[in-house]
């Protein structure tokens, strides 16, 4: 599995105007409908519900929402780089600014895992995000997150 196996292009983008976890929430709603067309309220109430179970930001930066959906085909991920970090109450308490969700069928297992682990890895790596925060094209930053994983999978 790659990142561009659940990554599109369209669903990359950059936010000036976020100020909190729950506008982060619905900016990933919008985009869910726009690039996926989910319903925007299935996707941000999906979230709030992973949310309540446990944080999704992973430290440095870095959030990793996700959720099951009904009606959801696959694996889907969203990508937003945040122009002005947000508290979103990290494990580290450091501010995120780099946020990678995933939407899966309800019923995904090892598939729902396996995508998570993967962007896990690819958003772990330093060099990946000093290059995502330099740069605010999306199609750079779509670029940047599929190179990165197809050069390791090699």
């Amino acid at each position: 599995m790659l990142v561009a196996d659940v990554l599109k292009p369209d669903a990359v983008k950059v936010i000036s105007s976020c100020t909190s976890k729950k506008r982060l929430f619905h900016d990933l709603g919008s985009l869910a409908e726009g690039c996926h067309g989910l319903e925007s309220a299935d996707v941000i109430d999906a979230l709030i519900e992973r949310e309540g179970l446990g944080p999704t930001g992973v430290g440095h930066g870095i959030a990793l929402p996700h959720a099951r959906l009904p009606n959801v085909d696959g694996v889907l991920g969203l990508f937003l780089r945040l122009e002005k970090p947000i508290d979103y109450e990290a494990v580290d308490r450091q501010p995120v600014d780099l946020v990678f969700c995933l939407l899966a069928p309800e019923e995904a297992g090892v598939e729902h895992l396996k995508a998570l682990a993967l962007v896990s890895r690819t958003m772990r790596s330093e060099e990946v995000c000093v290059k995502l925060r330099a740069n605010t094209d999306p199609a750079t930053l779509f670029a940047l997150l599929t190179e990165t994983t197809a050069s390791q999978a090699a």
